[in-house]
């Protein structure tokens, strides 16, 4: 399997599909809230680009659940396995693809999850805390994931206890699958970063995510549920029921989505560190310069392979 990650706004898709294109692959999305029907523009998924030059590439692990509905990694890891056995046993080179370190990790470390009964001895020692010192927890446990992890207070409570049992629990690595993975980055100096998520965020904001929102709102999805998904969707939430005017609420996401991109970094950093090797690739290159040096990469890996066997 190949795989694309990097942080928000560095054309990560765009360039999966280009590879994917070149060698007849699919792409299974790694992105936590592109499981979700009809949002659509906040999470990015511009389905347009799945397909270069009348080559049409499939995708999935997108679109799968309802708006409103709970979706966790566990879940991700099992629709995951079912599409992955699909692609591969129609001889396709799998191209996973996205930002959310969790459900990638989930899957490159091979790890069979098992869902987490709630602890109510752990929920009662929790509920004293405030909730500085429940993100300072869940901070001692892994790396804060997104804006939810330290703004919803039972989303904390809920991450610690699931971190807690999976130590005491280790996951075990028996039936799933054993995936030998490429893993491409795609990186821009920060300063780039930021004026990227500034301009995208300009762009969809006029390409109707505020309607998208609406849309959400009127089809009877609880605010609460759509301000949970984080970002977009909480500080349009915000907005639609006054709470945030228009300026505040651009100012307000455009700082939420850097954070956002800086934290999706810092997780990279972390996995590099326990081992994880990524290739990284220069996002300022020309698409054809950074789809040569991915075949590259690839084909390096496939003769330390062929010198091993």
């Amino acid at each position: 399997m190949i795989t694309i990650l990097g942080p928000t706004a560095t054309g990560k898709t765009g360039f999966a599909v280009r590879l994917a294109t070149m060698l007849g692959s699919e792409v299974l999305s790694a992105d936590s809230r592109q499981v979700y029907k009809q949002m659509d523009i906040g999470t990015g998924k511009d389905l347009q680009e799945y397909e270069v030059d009348g080559i049409k590439v499939p995708y999935h692990l997108i679109d799968i659940v309802e708006p409103g509905t709970e979706y966790n990694v566990y879940q991700y890891q099992k629709d995951f396995v079912k599409a992955f056995e699909d692609i591969v046993s129609r001889d396709k080179m799998p191209i996973l693809c996205g930002g959310t370190g969790m459900y990638l990790e989930a899957i490159l470390n091979g790890y069979e999850l098992i869902p987490v009964p709630e602890n109510d001895h752990l929920r009662k020692q929790l509920e004293v805390k405030t909730n500085d010192e429940l993100v300072e927890e869940l901070a001692k446990l892994r790396p804060l994931h997104n804006t939810t992890d330290s703004i919803d207070r039972d989303r904390i409570i809920r991450a610690i206890e699931i971190e807690q049992f999976n130590k005491e629990n280790p996951p075990k690595q028996d039936s799933f699958p054993s995936i030998d993975s490429t893993l491409i980055g795609i990186r821009f100096e920060r300063k780039t970063i930021r004026e990227r998520i500034t301009f995208r965020l300009k762009e969809r904001l006029q390409n109707g995510m505020i309607e998208e929102v609406q849309g959400l709102l009127d089809s009877g999805i609880h605010p609460d549920k759509l301000k949970f998904y984080g970002l977009e969707y909480k500080f349009l939430t915000m907005h639609l029921l006054d709470e945030l005017t228009y300026d505040e609420t651009f100012q307000k996401l455009n700082i939420a989505i850097h954070q956002f991109a800086k934290r999706q970094e810092t997780w990279f950093r972390r996995m590099e560190r326990n081992g994880t090797s990524i290739n990284w690739i220069d996002g300022n290159l020309a698409e054809e310069e950074r789809i040569h040096h991915a075949m590259r990469i690839m084909n390096v890996k496939d003769m330390a392979h062929q010198n091993l066997n």
